[in-house]
Parts: C-alpha cells; structure tokens; sequence
C-alpha cells in the first residue's frame, strides 16, 4: 500500500519546480496544516490536501475555527470559498474514482491520482483547476522573514529528529518535548 510520504514525494517531485516554487509539506498555516503548499515566484499560494479515504474526505468538511476577536464559528470551507483565507487557492488530491466530483466545492481543485502497484508509478491527473479566492499575494498576509525564520528553524528540528533516531547525542537535543516529571 502506498504511504502518503510516497505520495507526497511523487507529487512534488512530478508536478513542482523547485526553481520557481517553495514547497513545503506538513505546514501549519492559519488555522490548519497544510499536506502541501506551494508558493510560486508571484506570491501565488496552493495549499493541497490530501485525503486517502471517503470518511476523511467527509471530516475536512466539518473542520471548522473560532474567531478569536467574535467568537464566531466558521467552517472551513466556508472560510476558503469567501476568500478569508490565508492560501489563493485549495485542491484535493485523492485517489482515482474515490468521491464524485459533483460532492466537492466549485472553489475546490481536484487532482487525482492513480498509482500501479506492479511498477510503483504514480501518474497524477488535474481534473479540476482550483478557483482562486482571492487576489492577495502570500507575502502581503505573511511576513516573509518571519516564514524563513521558522522554516529554517523547522528544518533544524527535523535534522535533530533524525540525528537523533539514528545515532546518540552527546547533548541532550533542546527540541526534544518530553514531559517533565
């Protein structure tokens, strides 16, 4: 069964140019984390989600966040399709034939996915391009110094992580949250 790292790796590695694009995955941004998001050149912002099942697909629709200022409850594609998010725009990349495509938003891209378990290839389709919500650039809602900062902070983590699993420090690593006793 194919992982959703094997996804992920597919997808960038086929469908992002790492030249003209930041990609990151697993980014938490305004009020949920994103599988995947691209930023291009322009400041263009694609958040990609991924949903490997029907309940999971269903779940992302019941997501919702509190305003802080109003105490409001907002769904989350409520929030997307009027444009007061973060992202210009949000597509789905689910499996080949998993859910009816007249079952996701119009504001939603659709990329599906097939992948044969004989060669390991996975062959990517846009069967929907997503609606831009809004005309905003990324680095106009976002401080890009900030975004830098925490991406290289991040990836630090990350290499401490894996340092870690597969060789014993001689310091203890500061990223490491345990609880205290």
């Amino acid at each position: 069964m194919l992982k959703i790292e094997e996804l992920v790796h597919a997808f960038i590695y086929s469908q992002c140019d790492f030249e003209k694009e930041i990609v990151l995955t697993n980014h938490f941004q305004a009020d949920w984390e994103a599988d995947i998001l691209i930023v291009d050149a322009e400041g263009f912002s694609h958040e990609i989600e991924i949903k490997l099942s029907k309940s999971d697909f269903k779940n992302d629709f019941k997501k919702s966040y509190t305003n802080a200022n109003t105490g409001e409850k907002f769904l989350k594609h409520d929030k997307i399709s009027c444009g007061d998010y973060i992202c210009n725009a949000f597509s789905f990349l689910l499996p080949m034939g998993m859910v009816d495509h007249d079952l996701i938003p119009e504001h939603c891209g659709i990329i599906e996915f097939y992948h044969n378990v004989d060669s390991w290839d996975t062959e990517f389709y846009i069967i929907r391009k997503p609606r831009k919500v809004h005309e905003d650039s990324y680095w106009k809602l976002n401080d890009k110094d900030l975004f830098i900062r925490k991406m290289a902070l991040n990836l630090l983590q990350r290499k401490m992580e894996i340092k870690g699993k597969h060789e014993e420090l001689i310091f203890k690593n500061p990223f490491d949250i345990k609880k205290l006793k």
